[in-house]
């Protein structure tokens, strides 16, 4: 089988986010779990996606050809299986492409629903996602413990300004501090940050510059699902998007996301769903040598 990354969220080798992508093209289901976990920790990077491809035609009574190539997909990071993933998600679509399995816009079936990604002729895909809520908290509640923002401030080293919770699909913590340096500048106790939320912690402000290209900036920590710094994360924008759309007044942005990798996505907010755009490159492509 065909193994391979690719780095989502740039046109550039050696950034943005690396997801592992397995297409499992002549299977009608996923391989055990268990294997499935196994291959996610060997490769060791915050995502491992693995698809298959399904039926061509819709459901229900007298249904005729689904609109589009339909593929089921499942996200694992190296300890975990997650609910929703951006980056492996416009990866598994820009391979795809690239190796001509599908030529247009891919349905993904996933634990999020149906999510579609469409190709632009400069080699972009745009996801369409469902928007993320922005759920005021406490900091209680979300893990069933008795934090307060004093130990959130603490762990992530500065004062935020804003906390609000991304609702249980994603389970982050979404943290607004005063500027990009201090974004920039952040050394999180990662311990600390696994207990205060079910996934991990968004940390963000609005670009110094809004000339260099971009709106915002964010980076996200998720120690929680073994993952101690993403560089690019897909569904954090999608609450990223409604809380910067409100506070510029516009629905069209661009984020920029990372610490030392770095990668841009472009938001679209549509009401309860987010699209998010952005360029992919592979790496690398191996064979799997080890089969279920």
């Amino acid at each position: 089988m065909k193994i391979r990354t690719v780095d989502a969220f740039t046109t550039t080798p050696f950034h943005g986010n690396p997801a592992a992508v397995l297409l499992l093209e002549t299977a009608t289901s996923f391989p055990p779990d268990a294997w499935l976990h196994h291959v996610a920790a060997e490769m060791n990077l915050s995502e491992t996606a693995f698809a298959h491809p399904l039926p061509s035609t819709g459901t229900g009574p007298g249904a005729g050809p689904a609109p589009h190539p339909r593929w089921a997909l499942r996200w694992f990071t190296p300890t975990t299986e997650v609910n929703l993933c951006g980056h492996a998600t416009l990866a598994t679509a820009h391979v795809l492409r690239t190796t001509g399995l599908v030529t247009g816009p891919v349905a993904f079936s996933t634990r999020s629903g149906t999510l579609t990604a469409t190709p632009a002729a400069d080699g972009a895909h745009t996801l369409d996602f469902p928007t993320a809520p922005l759920l005021p908290t406490d900091i209680t509640g979300t893990t069933g413990t008795a934090e307060t923002s004093g130990s959130l401030a603490r762990a992530l080293g500065v004062e935020p300004l804003t906390v609000l919770y991304t609702g249980d699909q994603i389970g982050d913590l979404l943290v607004e501090v005063r500027s990009e340096k201090e974004v920039r500048d952040l050394a999180p106790d990662l311990r600390a940050l696994s207990a205060l939320s079910r996934r991990g912690v968004i940390a963000t402000a609005p670009a110094e510059d809004p000339a260099r290209g971009y709106d915002f900036v964010s980076r996200c920590f998720f120690p929680a699902v073994g993952i101690d710094e993403d560089p690019v994360t897909g569904s954090a924008h999608t609450a990223l998007a409604p809380f910067w759309s409100a506070r510029l007044g516009r629905t069209e942005l661009t984020g920029l996301q990372g610490g030392r990798r770095t990668g841009l996505v472009r938001t679209s907010l549509h009401g309860d769903r987010t699209h998010l755009t952005g360029h992919a490159v592979t790496v690398v492509e191996g064979e799997l040598l080890a089969a279920p």
